[in-house]
């Protein structure tokens, strides 16, 4: 039966934007670019080389086992003992594995269901400017007020003085990162004290994105929020085995918090994506049997983040510490380039068009765009790759 229209054909509805100011991600513009160039793209924070074959071997064996149906809606029961052993005997926390560990889609999908399930429309909930850019938009999705705290431009420390003073009636939540992305900061063992110290007094809860916990490098350690009993009470803690394994293309991801909290972060969860793909679960589930992938990355990362360093000594870039992630962020000021003036964005566009190595601005993860020289280079990458963007590099 076909449908007539007295005024003609129809038409596809005119939609009013929900989200009118968000546009499309940094990353998806300067790999683009970067594709249309030819370019070495260091900007996008995944590796190119292969992840463990016993870790493909755990999953394909998972899959011929037959265990290709849903799986439990919070996660594989193997999985999260997997992950609350891990989380305790690293930092001293148990979590019930049956009560307070949820597998997740990814750590993205992990940050969005924790903001519908506790923010409501006015709460306001504060981010630490640089910061990953799905945070603001997630907030804002949920029908919450961002409040934006700047972290101390130039080494990127937290100022708690900023802090304290942006806390409010209306706080419901704080989110924090680290090891840090974009700029590769390391919280210190005083930092999460003096945070737990101003949260004491308060019912705010705190998101602790910890996806690049296992890459801490000599002499520094990761401080999770688990291991401080006054965060953990309040805490949703994200981890990301796509970090940690080098899977990035799986999205699965973890959420630990006490039982109340859960209770309703699994609410949204089961509605939101339900469940995750179960023969990873189980494969991750059998691989994490074995300690040594995750402590032994930070030397993995370690050892590239130096290589990679010492490629850039002869240049004119400023490198800033890379205490963690694998990210290098440096420092533009110094650098002669033929087109003057150019603010972070342009740079980058210049160096991966004329250069032939992709980057990311600084300025992409501030919500005013503040510039201040400084962008950022992923070193997860073959030992190949880096030094074909170190050859590139070295001509300025």
């Amino acid at each position: 039966m076909i449908t007539k229209f007295e005024n003609g054909p129809a038409m596809t509805p005119q939609l009013i934007s929900k989200h009118p100011n968000m546009g499309t991600t940094i990353f998806t513009v300067m790999s683009g670019l970067a594709a249309e160039a030819g370019a070495v793209n260091l900007g996008q924070g995944f590796p190119d080389f292969e992840c463990d074959p016993a870790l493909v071997n755990a999953v394909t064996q998972a899959m011929q086992d037959g265990l290709n149906q849903y799986p439990l809606m919070p996660g594989a029961m193997p999985l999260r003992e997997a992950v609350s052993k891990k989380i305790e005997s690293l930092y001293g926390y148990h979590y019930d594995a049956q009560t307070e560990i949820t597998i997740t889609a990814g750590a993205t999908q992990a940050l969005i269901t924790i903001m519908l399930a506790v923010v409501h429309p006015g709460d306001e909930v504060i981010v630490l400017e640089p910061c990953y850019d799905c945070y603001v938009p997630n907030v804002e999705m949920a029908g919450g007020v961002v409040v934006r705290v700047p972290l101390t431009p130039g080494t990127f420390k937290p100022d708690f003085d900023k802090i304290q003073a942006a806390i409010s009636l209306k706080t419901r939540a704080i989110l924090i990162n680290s090891p840090h992305n974009p700029s590769g900061m390391v919280w210190r063992h005083e930092e999460m004290l003096k945070l737990q110290e101003i949260l004491a007094p308060t019912n705010i809860v705190l998101i602790s994105d910890e996806v690049y916990e296992h890459m801490v490098y000599e002499p520094l350690q990761h401080h999770s929020a688990s291991a401080y009993p006054g965060l953990a009470q309040r805490a949703f803690v994200v981890s990301s085995f796509g970090k940690s394994y080098h899977v990035t293309g799986w999205k699965v991801g973890t959420v630990a918090a006490p039982a109340s909290m859960t209770t309703e972060f699994r609410k949204v969860h089961q509605f939101n994506v339900f469940t995750v793909n179960t023969p990873v679960q189980f494969g991750l589930a059998r691989y994490m049997s074995d300690p040594k992938p995750y402590l032994d990355l930070p030397k993995f990362y370690q050892r590239k983040r130096d290589f990679f360093r010492q490629g850039l000594s002869a240049t004119k870039f400023k490198l800033l510490p890379g205490e963690g992630t694998y990210f290098q962020c440096a420092d533009i000021s110094s650098l002669s380039v033929p087109e003057k003036d150019l603010g972070e964005a342009e740079f980058c566009k210049w160096l991966t068009r004329e250069i032939g190595v992709a980057a990311i601005p600084m300025s992409a993860f501030y919500g005013d765009s503040f510039d201040q020289n400084v962008i950022r280079f992923c070193f997860a990458k073959k030992d190949s790759t880096l030094q074909a963007a170190i050859e590139r590099l070295a001509k300025l």
